[in-house]
């Protein structure tokens, strides 16, 4: 059966590459042709060949993965965040180097096999010249997004899947790496990735400003965008310039929307194409930068833009001092405050913590805060989620390896988080995902008060460790898949945090995480606004909100935010009269509206280039359109 269908497949690819183009089918599309071509005659690849794909040595991973550091710690939660967002259930979220090299994937524990017998391997190479056709690969050629679906794949082995991928591009425009979500369920059509590539192009443009900014935080950045309530979102021209207004880096949508090259503008002084001076410019700098303001170009078009960095000229009076907090987060509910007082005295006598509590409920914040308020506070806080670390490679990322203990291995070796802690606190956050051998070796390093790097000798170690879980570690025991002496040597006081909609001082924690999203900025909620975020059930706990509360003050214009402007599940939740859970479809129903709206505005309304952005047609964009109530004026 499998013979006879790579049989035909190869088949179908060879007619379309000999140049008999198809009246019908996946050989139909010219991308597609043009991929299968390329597979043939550069590649020279076999359709009907049924080899795993080529998987990297554990050392030559490692060292991939050290050099793209900054960017899989971006990219985790991102990751978490686009695989809950798609229900979870039958996807594979991937991100890749730019050599198409697997360097991390997220998916259900139950579902890992079914991947990795379609390949879909850490370490495994999916370039085109590898795996031919594919998301991955196919994306790294054509430079864009795009979906190839199960028979559009050129090896007859891989037409089980259906891969959305984009890209993802460093502040000098070059490829950085590609996020994918694969799926292996047959009943995938591909009308319905849709949805999938509107949120995979989402969550890579997410990936790709964080690194920008991330990148130039000591510099001067200048963020803008036609709408002012666009500015602060993925989708804003990003401009880093150095003290003397030179311009050292732009993303791909300031580009578009200065309508120049990145040639002609590196290196150029930024007042060259703004109607200001640089002094005017730096004037109106703020460190959050979360106000926009006008902003014309030296052609007289309008933006809106926000400048960070610290003014040159102060026009506004210093902040009043706000009196110190014994922690740096909001523990206003007396049942915190003691869990807090008992959780710094067991510390200090060197008392392991294990804090319990929902995804999202502050599990690391409240590990700081003991960190901070404890006689190591000068030392280093060390996090590592053992969930968000592949669970081949978390050996040496707790504990390091030395330079040359394996091929590929970095000569002047790295030091594991353990070492990195060294003198202060370890926080394990999702202990109760760490595999059941590391949980051995964790134990004896905590019992020995030793720490053996691979491939070196062993070395005195003085830390103390925070861990943390949602889960119910004891059932954990019972079922074996935790070891019972770890847990006990772990939990020396539990903390059980409460989720946030039962918290007494969810009004505080609300002033403190909106004063803290605002920086210097003054943001005052309506009462409205006000009381609907507080009866709200938030699911997603303290992350949830803190969330909102960063997008609110991003689009707040006036200083203050009203109904209106609060997401539409806590608007439906205010005037259902009470907090309900999110609707699991809303996310993917603002994704797909965001993402039409996004590529109307690049391309102007012209709509045939932006039904070619999004691969539809253009009855299909069309009708989404009408579905999402969008018309000329939702962008004016």
């Amino acid at each position: 059966m499998h013979n006879d269908h790579f049989s035909r497949h190869a088949q179908q690819v060879l007619t379309v590459t000999r140049g008999q183009e198809p009246l019908q089918g996946p050989g139909s599309d010219p991308s597609i042709a043009r991929s299968w071509l390329r597979c043939v005659e550069d590649y020279h690849l076999d359709p009907a060949l049924t080899i795993a794909p080529t998987v990297l040595e554990h050392g030559r991973l490692l060292e991939s993965r050290e050099r793209l550091r900054q960017v899989l710690h971006i990219a985790g939660n991102e990751m978490n965040s686009l695989h809950q967002q798609l229900s979870g259930a039958g996807h594979a979220v991937l991100l890749t180097d730019a050599r198409g090299v697997i360097l991390n994937c997220v998916t259900a524990p139950s579902e890992r096999k079914i991947f990795e017998r379609a390949g879909l391997w850490l370490g495994a190479d999916w370039s085109e010249a590898c795996e031919g056709t594919n998301g991955i690969g196919t994306c790294l050629v054509e430079r864009q997004s795009l979906t190839i679906h199960r028979d559009e794949h050129f090896r007859g082995r891989h037409t089980g899947l259906t891969c959305s991928a984009s890209p993802v591009f460093d502040p000098q425009g070059e490829l950085l790496a590609v996020l994918d979500v694969s799926s292996a369920r047959e009943a995938v059509s591909r009308q319905s990735q849709f949805h999938t590539m509107a949120l995979v192009n989402l969550s890579a443009k997410m990936i790709e400003s964080c690194y920008f900014l991330r990148h130039f935080e000591h510099h001067w950045l200048l963020r803008f965008h036609l709408q002012a309530e666009s500015v602060g979102l993925f989708s804003e021209g990003l401009l880093a310039f150095d003290g003397e207004g030179r311009i050292c880096a732009v993303n791909q949508s300031a580009l578009n929307l200065l309508g120049q090259l990145r040639g002609s503008l590196m290196g150029q002084s930024v007042d060259a194409f703004f109607d200001c001076s640089l002094d005017q410019l730096l004037g109106r700098a703020s460190a959050n930068a979360t106000a926009s303001w006008p902003l014309l170009t030296r052609d007289g078009r309008r933006l809106f833009a926000a400048l960070r960095g610290q003014a040159r000229t102060p026009s506004t009076p210093e902040p009043k001092p706000v009196a110190p907090r014994p922690y740096d987060i909001c523990l206003d509910d007396p049942a915190l405050q003691n869990e807090m007082r008992k959780a710094v005295r067991v510390f200090e006598r060197d008392v392991p913590l294990l804090i319990n509590g929902q995804t999202g409920s502050g599990k690391e914040a409240f590990a700081k805060a003991v960190h901070q308020a404890s006689q190591r506070a000068d030392k280093p806080f060390v996090a590592l989620n053992c969930a968000a670390i592949p669970e081949n490679l978390i050996e040496s990322e707790l504990f390091g390896y030395r330079g040359g203990s394996f091929t590929g291995a970095l000569k002047e070796g790295m030091r594991g988080k353990l070492q990195q802690a060294e003198g202060g606190t370890l926080f394990l956050d999702e202990i109760g995902d760490m595999p059941l051998a590391l949980q051995t070796r964790l134990l004896r390093v905590l019992e020995d008060r030793l720490v053996v790097p691979i491939g070196g000798e062993p070395q005195a170690l003085n830390v103390r460790v925070i861990s943390a879980t949602h889960r119910n570690l004891l059932e954990c025991v019972q079922s074996g898949s935790f070891r019972e002496d770890l847990y006990y040597r772990l939990n020396g006081l539990e903390v059980a945090l409460p989720a946030l909609r039962e918290r007494s001082d969810k009004s505080q924690l609300l002033d403190f995480l909106l004063a803290q999203e605002a920086g210097k900025d003054v943001v005052v909620l309506d009462d409205e606004a006000r009381q609907a975020l507080l009866a709200f059930s938030w699911p997603g706990n303290v992350r949830q909100l803190r969330t909102v509360l960063r997008t609110l003050v991003a689009l707040c214009e006036d200083g203050r935010v009203g109904l209106e402007a609060l997401p539409m599940p806590i608007r439906q939740a205010m005037a259902q009269g009470g907090g309900v859970d999110e609707p699991r479809a809303l996310p993917l129903e603002s994704a797909e509206r965001q993402a039409l709206l996004e590529a109307l505005a690049q391309q102007c309304w012209h709509m045939s280039r932006v039904a070619e952005q999004l691969g539809v047609s253009r009855n299909t964009l069309y009708r989404k359109l009408r579905k999402h109530g969008i018309a000329r004026g939702a962008l004016q």
